[in-house]
C-alpha cells in the first residue's frame, strides 16, 4: 500500500505558469480599469493555470462526499449520536440535505461514499460507493484512531474515487464534503498537530455541543495529542494517531484532483483538516485547492494562513457536506465568463487608461 500511494504522490506535477503573462495581460485589457473585478480576476487566472489553457471547461462538476464514523464520540465529543451518521446518507440519498439543495443550484453531481461508517449502509443508489476501509476508527483517547495501513487505505480510496469517475465521465470541477458524526474532533487534533496552534484556539463547538461538552472535547483531544505524541511533519503518523477515515479520504480526492489537473473547490473545517494531510504529503498540491470559505469553526483560519491560502466566502457556515466549496461553482462560472467573453478596449473600441 506504501508503494501505490507513493506512486500516486510522484505523479503529481508543479502547475505549469507559463501561461500567466499571456493570461494576465487578457485581463488587464478588458473593458473595466485594471484589477477592479478584484479577487474575481484572481480566481479566473487560478482557474485557467490549473487546467492549461485559456478557456476550461465547467460542465462536469461532482462533490465527494466523504462519510465516516469517529470512535472518539465515546468521549461525549458531540451533541449529537452516531446513528445520525447513516441516517444523514439516506437523507442525502433521497435529496433532502442541504447539499442537495445547493448541488441542485449549482450543477454539482452528489457522490457519497462510505469510507469507514460503523454501520451498513442498506441503501442501494448510483450516487452510493461503498468502500469501507474499516468500521469506523477507534477511541483516539485511548489507543490510536487506526493504523498505518488503515490511513494509506483511505487516501488511496479518495485518489481512486477521482480516478474512476474521471474515466466514466470527465471531470472539469471537484469538491469535497463530508460526513462523521464527531469528526471536528479529529479535525482539530490534526490542525493542533500540524500548524502548533494550541488545542484550544482550533476547537470549535462542532455540532453545538455546550459549553461543558467543550472543555471535555478540548481536553479529549489534548490528552489524545499527549499519548500518541504524532510528528507533525509526518502526514501518515497523525492521521493514523488522532485522524479519521473521511479525513483521508478527503486529502485523496485533493491528491486525486492534483493528479488530473483539475481544481478542487474545499469546503469547510473538515475537507481543510484534509488538505493539511494532502498537502503535508505533497506541498505542490496547495496550488491546485481553491479554498471556498473561512468555516465558522475556530480552526478554520489557522489552517488556510498554514497553507497560504485565502477563502473566497465568508459565511459563518459550519455544516460540512461540501455545502460551501458548492457555492464557489457559480461564482467560478462567473470569473471565466468575464475572463473569456468581455471585449478588451481594442475590441470595443474604448480608449484606454492614459
Amino acid at each position: 500500500m506504501e508503494s501505490k500511494l507513493q506512486k500516486y504522490i510522484d505523479d503529481i506535477e508543479e502547475i505549469d505558469t507559463s501561461l500567466l503573462p499571456d493570461l494576465q495581460s487578457r485581463m488587464d485589457n478588458l473593458t473595466k480599469p485594471k484589477g477592479s473585478l478584484g479577487r474575481l480576476e484572481e480566481l479566473a487566472l487560478h482557474i485557467c493555470l490549473i487546467v492549461g489553457r485559456p478557456d476550461p471547461p465547467l460542465k462536469n462538476r461532482e462533490v465527494f462526499v466523504m462519510a465516516g464514523d469517529s470512535g472518539v464520540v465515546e468521549e461525549g465529543v458531540s451533541a449529537y449520536p452516531q446513528e445520525v451518521t447513516p441516517q444523514m446518507i439516506h437523507n442525502f440519498l433521497n435529496g433532502g440535505a442541504a447539499i442537495n439543495a445547493i448541488a441542485a443550484t449549482t450543477g454539482f453531481d452528489i457522490n457519497v461514499v462510505d469510507v469507514g461508517v460503523k454501520s451498513d449502509i442498506g441503501a442501494d443508489s448510483p450516487s452510493l460507493y461503498k468502500r469501507k476501509v474499516r468500521r469506523g476508527t477507534r477511541n483516539f483517547r485511548k489507543e490510536r484512531a487506526m493504523t498505518i495501513e488503515d490511513a494509506m487505505q483511505s487516501i488511496v480510496t479518495g485518489i481512486e474515487m477521482v480516478l474512476e469517475r474521471n474515466k466514466e465521465r470527465g471531470l472539469d470541477i471537484l469538491a469535497t464534503g463530508d460526513m462523521g458524526i464527531g469528526n471536528t474532533t479529529p479535525s482539530s487534533a490534526i490542525t493542533s498537530v500540524i500548524t502548533g496552534s494550541p488545542v484550544k484556539n482550533v476547537t470549535g463547538y462542532g455540532t453545538g455541543i455546550d459549553p461543558n461538552g467543550f472543555v471535555t472535547k478540548v481536553k479529549a483531544i489534548e490528552e489524545s495529542i499527549a499519548l500518541h505524541k504524532p510528528d507533525p511533519s509526518n502526514a501518515l503518523d497523525v492521521l493514523s494517531s488522532v485522524g479519521s477515515l473521511e479525513i483521508g479520504a478527503i486529502a485523496g480526492v485533493i491528491l486525486g484532483a492534483a493528479i488530473i489537473k483539475r481544481p478542487v473547490l474545499v469546503d469547510g473545517f473538515v475537507s481543510q483538516a484534509g488538505a493539511l494531510i494532502a498537502c503535508s504529503l505533497k506541498p505542490e498540491v496547495a496550488a491546485y485547492i481553491i479554498p471556498s470559505h473561512q468555516s465558522f469553526e475556530r480552526g478554520s483560519n489557522a489552517i488556510w494562513r498554514h497553507l497560504g491560502l485565502r477563502p473566497y466566502l465568508y459565511l459563518d457556515m459550519r455544516l460540512g457536506e461540501g455545502t460551501g466549496a458548492l457555492l464557489m461553482g457559480n461564482l467560478i462560472e462567473a470569473s471565466l465568463n468575464v475572463f473569456n467573453n468581455m471585449a478588451t478596449f481594442q475590441d470595443a473600441g474604448v480608449s484606454g487608461k492614459r
